[in-house]
Formats: structure tokens, C-alpha cells, sequence
């Protein structure tokens, strides 16, 4: 029940334009990370780790959070139109199916998204005229903004489900990267899920976890998020299924 799920989002989103959206949001951002840091590399001096702080933040705070929304909004896109959210409710499938195939395809589309913009970074670093290594941080970035990025994914496919409008969820979600910002410089980064990003991805802060602790404090708190809003969503489908 699931892959048919999985399958049938598959098609909806393969002759699709959200594949420019996803291509074009991580070149703009390494584009203006790498010219800013190009500008200034009198000012920053750490080579790898300087450039990471100006595509990073483009990307993690702004452009990455917004393209999480918009590939959550356009994967509600379809149900919304007409009435095809009876058809949904009256077709044999679990609401589970329903919802986790969308999170499941939204996550290997981020997947795809990190790729290429850890690609970008790399190239953008050498055409800037850095010789030296790369961050060994590197990869943990890469898997830690994923497992951050699931857990906005979650709320923003929740969002996404209870409005029927396309831009509502979007501006929700342009508002929380901002309050995400917030508490992280307030240092209450493990509880929001914008906030998680930018802590998971060194965006704003180049380091690694200070302790094991703390990184597995972070796995727990992107795993608790993930489970609880994926849990009322599907609940609130099956008592839009009595409803309807």
C-alpha cells in the first residue's frame, strides 16, 4: 500500500516544474555566498570554513527552508483541487500510507538537493582559488541538515495538508526560519526545527557538537518532532475521513 503511495507521488512530481525550483534555489545560493566571500576574503581568512559561513547561511537559513516548504505545498497541491480530497478518503489506502509516502518522497528529493548543493560548494571553493582541503565537517553537515530538514519537512507537510492555499504554509514557514534564527542566537537551538538546521548544519557556527551528548540530544529531538507531528497529522486525515 505504501510503494503504490510512493509510486503515485513519483508520478505527479516527474514531468513537474519543481525540479527547477530545486536546482535553481542552491545555485543562486553558493552564486551569492561565493561572490560575497570573494569580495571579502581579506576579512575572511579560513579558506573552506569562510565560504561554508557565506553559502551556508544563504542556503541553511533562507533558500533551503523555503524550498522545504514549497516541495511540501506542491505535494498537497493536487488533493486540494477540486474535490479530490473525497477521492482520497474514499480510495484503499491508509492515511498513514498517504502521509508518510509524501514524507518519503519529499526526503529523497532533499537528499538529491543536499547533493548538489555540497557539489556546488566544492566547485564554487575551487573556482574562488581555494587549494587547500575541504571541511572534514563536511559529510556530518550534509547528514545532519538532512535529518533537520525531515523534521521540517514533517511540519510543513502538516501545514501544507490543513490549508488549502498554496502561499499560507509557504509564509508559515518563511516566518519560522526567522523565529528558528531567534532562538538559536538566544541559544535554544535543540527546540525548534528551523533552529535544528542551523545548529546541524554549522551554518552560523563553523564547529562540531561540543559533546556526544549534545549530538545525540539533537538526533532525539529531530526524531521526537518527526514522530509527534507525523502522528496528528495522520490523525487529523482520518477524522477529516469521518467528517467527509
Amino acid at each position: 500500500m505504501l510503494i503504490r503511495c510512493i509510486s503515485a507521488e513519483w508520478l505527479k512530481l516527474r514531468h513537474s516544474r519543481i525540479w527547477i525550483i530545486l536546482v535553481t534555489l542552491p545555485i543562486i545560493s553558493v552564486l551569492i555566498g561565493s561572490a560575497n566571500f570573494y569580495i571579502n576574503q581579506g576579512v575572511l581568512a579560513k579558506e573552506w570554513y569562510s565560504l561554508w559561513s557565506q553559502v551556508g547561511l544563504f542556503y541553511g537559513e533562507f533558500f533551503f527552508p523555503i524550498l522545504i516548504s514549497i516541495c511540501c505545498a506542491y505535494s498537497w497541491r493536487l488533493e486540494h483541487l477540486n474535490k479530490n480530497w473525497n477521492m482520497i478518503m474514499t480510495a484503499p489506502v491508509s492515511a498513514a500510507s498517504i502521509f508518510l509516502s509524501k514524507m518519503l518522497v519529499v526526503g529523497l528529493l532533499l537528499i538529491f538537493v543536499q547533493i548538489l548543493f555540497f557539489l556546488l560548494y566544492l566547485i564554487g571553493g575551487k573556482l574562488v582559488g581555494l587549494t587547500s582541503a575541504p571541511p572534514s565537517e563536511l559529510f556530518e553537515w550534509f547528514i545532519q541538515g538532512w535529518i533537520a530538514s525531515l523534521t521540517i519537512s514533517a511540519m510543513q507537510l502538516a501545514l501544507s495538508m490543513r490549508y488549502r492555499s498554496f502561499a499560507v504554509p509557504i509564509g508559515i514557514g518563511l516566518c519560522a526560519t526567522f523565529l528558528g534564527l531567534a532562538m538559536y542566537v538566544l541559544d535554544l537551538g535543540m527546540l525548534f526545527p528551523h533552529s535544528l538546521l542551523t545548529t546541524g548544519m554549522g551554518v552560523l557556527s563553523q564547529s562540531d557538537f561540543s559533546s556526544q551528548s549534545e549530538y545525540i540530544l539533537f538526533l532525539i529531538t529531530n526524531l521526537l518532532y518527526i514522530i509527534v507531528i507525523s502522528l496528528v497529522a495522520i490523525r487529523w486525515m482520518r477524522r477529516k475521513d469521518v467528517v467527509a
